[in-house]
């Protein structure tokens, strides 16, 4: 008897489990497919002809490529600035002790909770008394206040498992508190700096509900989907996420070749 609940159970779970990942990966199948298609507007039902004669394409969409750079531009500061912000947050909440600690990491991680669409508005409304539009500056400082709540989170979690006493036996030592933070607490921190820089580099170039409404007449590579999505487009775009999917998994195939040469 238990062992047909067990059969059954595995059974249940291995169901799961494949309904999970074909709701996961399905579109992303057919988004490749797409790509190779020759029927335009992108369609898998209508198939016409095997072609990648949309690939080449790419290289003449102008803008598509001026809003995929500026993606670029605006991560090269958001991520950054994220992680900074992230770091010295997780320090000052993790040495901080008192009442006053609850409340200012309430502030903190008030910005994760906020929607991004409250954050974009209120950062063009906000820089508009200075005279400054919305552009990409704006956006980076609207991206910057939503993400970095994140890194500071990974980092806390990590510090949280830091030994103090090494600290604390450097600065009997005479190690001064730069010294101290530059040869104990930064190497420690380093794994979580590095995954914590990964996730805000993506999350800024995905980012839509921020970017949208602190962008002004500028556009980023998310936002420039989105608008031809709205009406019919080639299927470039879905030859763009081909390269992006096979980017992501070259990257993935050398960080797990890496991990086993390390071991």
């Amino acid at each position: 008897m238990k062992t047909e609940t067990m059969s059954r159970s595995d059974v249940m779970l291995n169901v799961f489990i494949g309904m999970f990942v074909m709701f996961m990966f399905l579109p992303l199948m057919l988004m490749v497919m797409a790509a190779f298609n020759s029927a335009s507007p992108p369609s898998v039902t209508d198939w016409q002809e095997l072609t990648l004669a949309w690939f080449p394409r790419l290289a003449e969409e102008d803008r598509l490529i001026g809003c995929l750079q500026n993606s670029f531009r605006i991560a090269v500061f958001v991520v950054p600035a994220s992680v900074l912000l992230g770091l010295s947050a997780a320090i000052l909440l993790t040495r901080l002790e008192g009442r006053a600690t609850n409340v200012l990491y309430a502030f903190l991680i008030s910005p994760m909770l906020t929607p991004g669409i409250v954050l974009g508005i209120a950062t063009i409304v906000f820089w508009r008394n200075f005279g400054v539009a919305a552009d990409l500056f704006t956006t980076i400082l609207a991206q910057t206040a939503f993400i970095a709540s994140f890194p500071m989170l990974i980092i806390m979690a990590r510090l949280q498992r830091q030994d103090r006493f090494q600290e604390e036996a450097a600065l009997d030592l005479g190690a001064s508190p730069f010294f101290l933070f530059r040869r104990i607490t930064l190497p420690f921190l380093l794994p979580a700096i590095v995954s914590s820089a990964a996730l805000a580099f993506l999350m800024s170039f995905e980012n839509y509900n921020t970017t949208v409404f602190s962008i002004g007449g500028s556009c980023t590579l998310t936002t420039e989907i989105a608008a031809q999505a709205r009406k019919a487009h080639t299927p470039v775009i879905n030859a763009l996420g081909v390269i992006f999917v096979a980017v992501t998994l070259m990257f993935s195939v050398i960080y797990t070749l890496r991990k086993q040469w390390e071991k």
